[in-house]
C-alpha cells in the first residue's frame, strides 16, 4: 500500500525538513573543521535519517531512495556550507536550523504514519523518531553528546508537535474541516 501522502504543504514541509536538518548536519561538520566529503555525509545522513528510520517501522519505501532530489538538496545544502564563511555558523544558527527541521518533521511524520494506518500514538512516536534520529545520528557520529542530553527540549518540542499533528488529523474530520489544515494548508 502506498498511499498519496505529500499534499503541497506536505511536500514543502519535506524539502523545507530535509534542507534545514541537512544544513545543521553540514554546520557540525563545518564547526568540527571536516572536509566537503564529511559535510555531505553529515548533510545526508542528518537530512534523511529520521525518515529512513520512521518509513521502515512503518513498511513505507524508503522516501529518498527513489526520489534524487532528496539527496541533491543534502548535497547542495553542504556546498553552500562548504562556501559560507565559518563565522556564519557560529552563534545560534545550528540550533534553529535544528529547530526548524524538528517541526517540519514532526509534522511530516505523524502525517504519513497516519495515512499509512498507523494507530494514532504509535502515529505521533513516528513523528518523534522522523523529528529526533537524524540529529541523534548525527551526533552519535561525531563523537559528541546527542541532542536530546543537552538540556534543551528537543524531543519534547518533537512530542507536542506530533501529538498536536494526530489529534489536529482526529479533529479535523469530526469538526468538519480538511484534515490539510491541521499543518496550514
Amino acid at each position: 500500500m502506498t498511499p498519496a501522502v505529500l499534499t503541497p504543504i506536505l511536500d514543502l514541509l519535506d524539502i523545507a525538513g530535509i534542507a534545514v536538518f541537512a544544513l545543521s548536519g553540514a554546520v557540525l561538520a563545518a564547526r568540527l573543521r571536516q572536509t566537503f566529503v564529511t559535510m555531505g555525509f553529515f548533510a545526508l545522513v542528518t537530512g534523511v535519517g529520521g525518515g529512513t528510520v520512521r518509513d521502515l517501522l512503518i513498511g513505507a519505501p524508503v522516501f529518498w531512495i527513489g526520489d534524487a532530489w532528496v539527496a541533491a538538496v543534502c548535497l547542495a545544502t553542504a556546498l553552500i556550507a562548504w562556501f559560507t564563511p565559518v563565522r556564519w555558523w557560529e552563534g545560534k544558527l545550528f540550533a534553529y536550523a535544528d529547530g526548524a527541521g524538528l517541526a517540519a518533521y514532526a509534522v511530516l511524520g505523524s502525517a504519513k504514519a497516519l495515512a499509512y494506518g498507523v494507530p494514532p500514538v504509535p502515529a505521533a512516536l513516528m513523528g518523534i523518531i522522523t523529528g529526533c534520529v537524524g540529529g541523534i545520528i548525527r551526533d552519535v557520529v561525531a563523537g559528541r553528546p546527542s541532542i536530546i542530553m543537552q538540556p534543551e527540549l528537543y524531543v519534547t518540542a518533537a512530542a507536542l508537535t506530533a501529538v498536536l499533528t494526530v489529534a489536529g488529523m482526529i479533529a479535523a474530520p469530526l469538526l468538519g474541516v480538511p484534515k490539510e489544515w491541521v499543518w496550514g494548508a
